[in-house]
């Protein structure tokens, strides 16, 4: 009976152990995968609620999920595998990149690429979220106003999407996509900060103090409500019910993106959820303005020039609480309390809901790759 558990305990060990390597394995090559980057427990339960009440529209049966982290990144990985275990999880999987990663070796073929290359090989697409700033080395600059925590995760992710779109870095570097052009390739807040840093493109390290000169709190906040894209009044005054972010508007450039691609009134401005001190400052290859800050000086979206299913926003439309009527906030000391739900209104959920339906046709849409 003793050699009998021993045997069961080292067989699960195995199992989990190839549970990290998931494309090493001999998975279902007639499933289509999605990539999820970062993928810690939260965001496995993030797309767990978004695919169940069918935000996020994608057949179970066919489509799987596959995060896939790099070996030196702080978050601990496991706690997903056990996650994934507990709740009985079958359509999500776990993929573990290893090899030396740096800041002088990201736009080029590194230790991880082949590595890369599988994984782009045997899946639809890939979405990259939010998350801690970038280093600013990594993309030619000092470090003034950044708050780098998780180097080895942008060193990562930087690396992957310059790998599958190129960049100003290297232009004799053949992008993945180039390949399949049909891949889709988006991102949330940081997401969007990775896709322009990639590709070569730059940050504002500190929108208040680099774009309105505000170096306090204080001097943050007389910029005006609309104009914040997180909640400085927290740092003024205590309460509980202080949301730490914003739900400002968006308005929409000339560019197709909004407005035709996703059908919605170009006089439109959605109200979104806001949390970022940095954002977009020189472009990157390839990329073009699709929306704006209210005062148009902040970035709020992009969409490639090239490929058709590349497109990021500055926001955060993947939290759950907009689209129930969860817990009450204020943002002004005078605020009276009320749910995000309440505070976007119909419309502004309904083009929440329009930008999944997008996104869940952009996967649709990809053909199913040729597994290698």
């Amino acid at each position: 009976m003793k050699k009998l558990l021993l045997l069961l305990f080292a067989f699960l060990l195995v199992c989990n152990s190839f549970a990290q390597q998931f494309f090493d394995t001999d998975f279902n090559t007639r499933k289509k995968y999605i990539i999820l980057c970062d993928p810690t427990v939260n965001r496995i339960k993030t797309i767990q609620y978004f695919t169940e009440n069918s935000i996020l529209k994608v057949k179970k049966n066919k489509v799987k999920f596959v995060g896939v982290y790099y070996e030196k990144q702080k978050s601990d990985y496991t706690k997903t595998q056990d996650y994934i275990n507990e709740n009985g999880l079958n359509n999500f999987y776990l993929h573990e990149i290893t090899g030396e990663l740096n800041e002088t070796n990201l736009y080029e073929e590194n230790d991880v690429t082949a590595q890369l290359k599988k994984v782009f090989d045997n899946s639809i697409g890939i979405i990259f979220f939010g998350g801690a700033d970038i280093p600013p080395a990594i993309y030619g600059e000092e470090n003034t106003k950044s708050g780098v925590y998780t180097p080895a995760r942008h060193y990562y992710e930087a690396t992957f999407m310059f790998h599958l779109l190129g960049g100003y870095q290297n232009e004799s570097f053949k992008p993945f996509l180039a390949e399949r052009p049909d891949y889709v390739v988006t991102g949330f807040c940081l997401g969007m900060q990775t896709m322009n840093v990639g590709t070569g493109g730059t940050l504002i390290q500190d929108i208040p103090a680099e774009v309105y000169n505000a170096e306090t709190p204080e001097e943050t906040v007389s910029i005006g409500r609309a104009n914040m894209h997180r909640n400085y009044w927290q740092l003024i005054e205590e309460d509980s019910l202080f949301m730490g972010i914003n739900l400002h508007t968006i308005q929409f450039t000339d560019n197709p993106f909004f407005g035709e691609t996703i059908k919605v009134s170009k006089k439109a401005t959605p109200r979104i959820y806001s949390s970022h001190h940095q954002a977009i400052e020189k472009l990157g290859k390839g990329l073009e303005v699709t929306c704006l800050s209210p005062d148009g000086k902040i970035i709020e979206g992009v969409a490639h020039s090239t490929y058709p299913h590349v497109f990021a926003v500055q926001f955060h439309p993947e939290v759950s609480a907009l689209y129930e009527d969860m817990g009450l906030k204020i943002f002004h000391p005078e605020d009276k309390p009320a749910s995000y739900h309440d505070i976007l209104g119909k419309s502004s959920i309904k083009f929440h809901v329009d930008y999944w339906d997008y996104i869940s046709k952009s996967f649709k849409e990809v053909k199913k790759p040729k597994m290698r």
